[in-house]
């Protein structure tokens, strides 16, 4: 988890780089890059959330929070 929370808080600084940039009027393509980048890093850290959620449920033979992940996954 720790490893996750990590990687929040650098895409955290990643929005608010955005957040001054936009404030700032920077070049359109800088900012598109910076939104890829931010994208990016937090798909990169739902995925290893949602792998490390998973492997918890299969550990633990938790059958009701599995569905429950799933469900939520299926929502996008």
């Amino acid at each position: 988890m720790d490893d996750i929370i990590l990687r929040l808080k650098k895409v955290d600084g990643q929005v608010q780089g955005l957040v001054r940039m936009i404030e700032q009027r920077e070049q359109c393509e800088k900012v598109i890059v910076q939104f890829q980048a931010a994208k990016a890093a937090l798909d990169k850290t739902y995925s290893l959330m949602l792998n490390s959620s998973l492997k918890e449920c299969l550990n633990e033979h938790d059958s009701e929070n599995m569905e429950r992940i799933l469900k939520l996954i299926s929502k996008k």
